[in-house]
């Protein structure tokens, strides 16, 4: 049986078209919304769901490691954010 764990992970909501999107990638994972309200209320939804099926699969160990996430006193804890910001590059344009 899964024990509930507290954490707070980094989201980032965008719109696109007329949809919301948000998505971490603590566990690269995406939902969307027809609001921020709403795409913030999926998402809520979302993690439980990702984490029940990873550890139906027997992988939720694996994936989180890969995820970069660390277990200490049998605590997982998603990886740190240590800058969040918008970088401009220059990217080709195709015809």
């Amino acid at each position: 049986m899964l024990k509930d764990l507290q954490v707070t992970l980094p989201v980032t909501i965008v719109k696109q078209g007329r949809r919301y999107v948000a998505h971490t990638p603590a566990l690269d994972i995406s939902t969307a919304g027809t609001s921020v309200k709403d795409a913030q209320k999926k998402f809520g939804e979302l993690v439980p769901l990702f984490f029940e099926e990873l550890h139906e699969a027997g992988t939720l160990d694996d994936v989180l490691m890969e995820l970069g996430w660390t277990k200490a006193a049998k605590k997982w804890m998603p990886p740190a954010v240590v800058n969040a910001s918008s970088i401009g590059v220059r990217v080709p344009q195709f015809a």
